[in-house]
């Protein structure tokens, strides 16, 4: 079924919607609530929480792609339930991915309250979009899909030494374009 197709089930409030959702995308949503949180059954917790929340934002959201909308959600979520989850303990595949990215991002001052959201967001889609495909592939599965150096590694066929080498000079670049569009001091 296509996506629009799908869509239109949630707007006619038809509860297949979410079937097909799940048909079309459930590995999907799945796959990207594990590499959070590393449990089976909070991931698919997470995955049936995701179409709950779907099922309450459409309508009146009438997202553009169904796949982004869905996984942005799912990554929302997980990482809800991962920061909760670990709030006392200390577990750091997480907190490492987003640690290196936001050396990049931040600075002094509070990136949050200076910046325009849409503005860092558009300015980060460019960025990806100067990379070359491979990089672009692996940057995305570090800093959105939040994969492992190793599953990075094992999934492009390349050791993990190149793996971080990629990943350090992609930060690099991307902390020059900031700084050279204003973004970072």
């Amino acid at each position: 079924m296509e996506d629009e197709e799908i869509v239109n089930l949630y707007w006619e409030r038809q509860e297949n919607a979410i079937y097909e959702t799940d048909k079309k995308y459930g590995k999907y949503c799945t796959s990207i609530s594990f590499n959070i949180l590393r449990n089976n059954e909070e991931a698919k917790e997470c995955v049936n929480d995701t179409y709950l929340k779907t099922w309450n934002s459409i309508p009146p959201q009438r997202p553009n792609i169904l796949k982004i909308y869905l996984g942005k959600i799912a990554r929302n979520l997980s990482i809800n339930q991962y920061e909760r989850k670990n709030a006392k303990k200390r577990d750091y595949t997480l907190e490492v991915a987003l640690e290196e990215l936001n050396e990049c991002i931040s600075s002094n001052n509070n990136v949050e309250n200076e910046l325009d959201y849409n503005e860092l967001v558009n300015a980060l889609n460019n960025f990806l979009s100067k990379l070359s495909q491979d990089k672009r592939k692996i940057f995305l599965e570090r800093y959105w899909y939040l994969y492992s150096i190793k599953e990075i590694s094992s999934k492009n066929k390349l050791s993990e030494s190149n793996i971080k080498t990629i990943l350090l000079r992609s930060r690099k670049q991307l902390k020059n374009y900031l700084k050279e569009g204003g973004w970072y001091e």
